[in-house]
């Protein structure tokens, strides 16, 4: 297939202020939807001790969202290509709002409960990071998409700084419940996301419908329909909902699940029991241990800034590399020195601080990859792989502390500071396995991209042959 002719004419336009527009609203949706998520470390951290909570119960609760989000993104990636990007992000934005809002309803001490509740969450989240990142892709000129797709992603990390900052502040003034209930805000987006943001015009040429794509270019463009060319030749493949077309490609199946499920398990296994063990390791409350985790925060958008940077200087195969040397290195740290000072501050926190610039910055370089080595009508699909591989690290990283520390044992400091070291060398070790795949990557700056292609993923641009040449195998 080779429907360029419109897509070529978007590549040398302008995008319109209806483009930014969209663009604006999908990165208020990774702020929204990422403070529903991570909300619940803190939630968490709040409710162990009057619910008597033993790590087996808390660890579900956590995980409870992870096992969400596998089935969530490949649930709403493999309808998002058979059925439209748009309307598939818009019901798995109100699964999350609702599930996440519902939370501060659920019954003292139903800890069950809970957890189903953020399996409804991590679900409607898996389809929105799916959705949302296919999206931006296929809407930005190919110019622009290596300068300009990392910066969003710097989102999810002020949804994480958001949470912080409320469990700091009004955990104490509201209750748990108070706070659970910000849950329901990415109900805000559903509007916008209806009115302002078009169908992607890429998706549109792959299923043939090229009088629809030429309204949205159009859109995007900011020109009437009359001035973009029309398409001669696109040819229209039945819409497909098959996840097993994803193993046509088995070296790119494995490359995307293997770096996802690395980056994710550490970083989660970070974010989620962070605020319980740092409570826990210097005896403070919840809501000191949250204050830390502001400047984390803060860090993990420093980091996101850098990885938005770095892809367009270096590519992304040696931004993947970079990344994962970091995450290995400071979380080593953390895990050897978690009972030390440095100048009155705790290492541990520090060295969190520090990995907070690779295992969170490093979303920026991983979450436009997807879309980017898969071709349309698969991206969807590979997308939702990565978030199912995502979702899957976001239950190995809080599960790992559990099983290492006892899952019988109740949340103590004494069965905590016994867990740290091994279960942070074992994060550590993650990062090291993500720096080695990407050392099997393909690179993707500056190559073109296919609509719908038997092959490659990559188009047959100079850098595309050159990253093709690095490629792992089929």
């Amino acid at each position: 297939m080779s429907a360029t002719t419109m897509l070529s004419f978007y590549d040398q336009r302008r995008p319109s202020t209806r483009y930014w527009g969209s663009f604006a609203t999908l990165c208020a949706g990774w702020c929204l939807d990422f403070f529903d998520f991570y909300i619940v470390g803190f939630l968490v951290a709040s409710l162990g001790p009057g619910w008597h909570l033993t790590y087996l119960q808390s660890s579900i609760m956590l995980l409870g969202g992870g096992l969400g989000s596998i089935v969530g993104a490949l649930l709403f990636g493999a309808l998002g290509d058979k059925f439209g990007r748009k309307p598939m992000l818009i019901a798995a934005t109100v699964t999350c709002a609702l599930g996440a809002g519902a939370l501060a309803l659920v019954p003292e001490g139903n800890w069950p409960v809970f957890s189903l509740l953020r399996i409804l969450v991590g679900a409607g989240l898996g389809g929105i990071g799916t959705l949302q990142l296919v999206m931006i892709v296929e809407m930005t000129p190919t110019p622009m998409r290596v300068k300009l797709l990392g910066w969003p992603i710097m989102l999810p990390s002020v949804g994480t700084l958001l949470a912080a900052l409320t469990s700091a502040g009004l955990m104490e003034v509201l209750g748990w419940r108070g706070v659970a209930a910000f849950g329901l805000l990415p109900l805000l987006l559903v509007v916008p996301f209806a009115l302002v943001m078009p169908e992607s015009p890429r998706w549109l040429l792959a299923r043939g419908r090229t009088d629809e794509a030429r309204r949205s270019i159009a859109a995007l463009a900011g020109c009437s329909v009359a001035e973009v060319p029309p398409e001669p030749d696109a040819i229209a493949r039945a819409p497909s909902a098959s996840l097993a077309e994803l193993y046509r490609r088995p070296g790119r199946f494995w490359l995307t699940v293997l770096i996802w499920l690395t980056m994710s398990t550490a970083g989660y296994g970070v974010y989620l029991w962070g605020p319980t063990i740092t409570s826990m390791l210097l005896s403070i409350e919840v809501a000191a241990a949250a204050r830390y985790f502001v400047w984390i925060s803060l860090a993990g958008l420093a980091g996101r800034a850098l990885f938005s940077y770095l892809p367009a200087r270096i590519g992304r195969v040696w931004s993947g590399r970079l990344l994962g040397f970091g995450i290995a290195v400071f979380l080593g740290l953390a895990a050897l020195f978690h009972d030390s000072f440095a100048f009155g501050l705790p290492v541990f926190v520090l060295a969190l601080a520090a990995g907070a610039v690779f295992y969170d910055g490093g979303y920026c370089t991983l979450s436009p990859y997807m879309a980017e080595i898969f071709p349309t009508r698969l991206a969807a699909r590979g997308s939702g792989l990565a978030q199912s591989a995502n979702g899957l690290g976001k239950i190995l990283g809080p599960l790992c502390l559990a099983l290492i520390a006892g899952s019988d044992n109740l949340v103590s400091a004494k069965a905590t500071e016994a867990a740290v070291l091994p279960a942070f060398l074992f994060l550590a070790s993650c990062g090291l396995l993500l720096a080695i795949c990407f050392f099997f990557a393909p690179e993707t700056k500056d190559a073109t991209l296919s609509l719908d292609e038997d092959g490659d993923a990559l188009g047959e641009t100079a850098a595309g042959r050159a990253g093709s040449s690095k490629a792992i195998a089929s």
